[in-house]
């Protein structure tokens, strides 16, 4: 059983990784005037990699050529996910994205959990991803086909993020998985943003904004993710993922001005619930008689 203090700790991580991150967001759809998103999405990574190969230094731990094999393949999962995502906020408000994404760590919720109320909470999520989505999309938005797509296809890269990152953190440094993920993820996806990355160097206050997406939606919340991912099952990490749609409209409410619906507010306390219920402890299991 967890206790309480680290039940808490845990949920206060995950706010700051949702805040972190979809800030970094919000900042990354602004760059989509300049550059494409998958571009954009690409410098997040690359600029990652750099940061955490020069902070953990992988090639000091000793690892061996499988453990690499599985941390980039971690990696290039990892960041197209990070760019089907990008494509979804390219052609949908921020909180409709993230909530059809959120369907992926539903799924994973709902094949791995065995208690009943991580049943439960895996519908109530659902259900309140259901209204945040599909009474918050714009239907006269000729875009809004090609964004269902990618918002769905980063949800299930998400899902696959979910169960290979928690096996690699319960078993060694997923810090230092995650430097050798982003610097294979920049590598196998450098074809598709080779034709415009140089435009980040066309001012000083484009790079600065480049390197400030991949701070705030990278190196900070995955950092925090991989110590969040070595205390909890996949399942429950995939529950309390739960809080990152609230987040994400919140978010894009208040750096883009994309004001939910009634019903995507609804939705929220149908997440807030979901939430609750992934953090309880699940009961003991009575023993048997010898």
């Amino acid at each position: 059983m967890r206790k309480p203090s680290n039940e808490l700790t845990t949920i206060s991580l995950f706010v700051v990784f949702g805040i972190t991150q979809y800030t970094g967001a919000a900042l990354a759809v602004v760059l989509f005037a300049a550059m494409a998103p998958t571009t954009v999405a690409w410098w997040r990574v690359a600029i990652s990699a750099v940061v955490l190969l020069a902070w953990r230094q992988p090639w000091r731990q000793g690892l061996t050529l499988r453990e690499v094999g599985v941390s980039a393949f971690f990696g290039i999962i990892m960041a197209g996910m990070n760019m089907s995502f990008y494509e979804a906020v390219a052609r949908l408000d921020l909180g409709v994205a993230v909530s059809l994404e959120f369907l992926g760590p539903v799924a994973v919720a709902v094949l791995g959990g065995r208690a009943w109320s991580s049943k439960l909470a895996a519908a109530i999520a659902l259900t309140g991803v259901v209204l945040i989505s599909g009474f918050g999309v714009d239907l006269s938005n000729p875009h809004i086909g090609w964004g269902i797509f990618w918002a769905l296809l980063a949800g299930a890269l998400w899902a696959g993020y979910i169960v290979i990152g928690q096996k690699i953190a319960t078993k060694r440094s997923g810090l230092t998985s995650l430097a050798i993920g982003t610097a294979a993820g920049g590598i196998f996806y450098f074809p598709v943003a080779a034709s415009d990355f140089m435009v980040a160097f066309d001012s000083v206050e484009l790079f600065l904004t480049v390197v400030g997406v991949a701070m705030l939606s990278t190196v900070v919340p995955y950092s925090i993710d991989q110590i969040i991912m070595r205390r909890l099952d996949a399942p429950t990490f995939a529950l309390l993922t739960a809080l990152l749609p609230a987040t994400s409209l919140i978010v894009g409410a208040v750096m883009l001005k994309q004001f939910p619906a009634p019903a995507a507010v609804v939705g929220l306390v149908c997440v807030s619930i979901a939430v609750w219920l992934a953090s309880r402890p699940a009961p003991p299991r009575p023993q048997k008689r010898k």
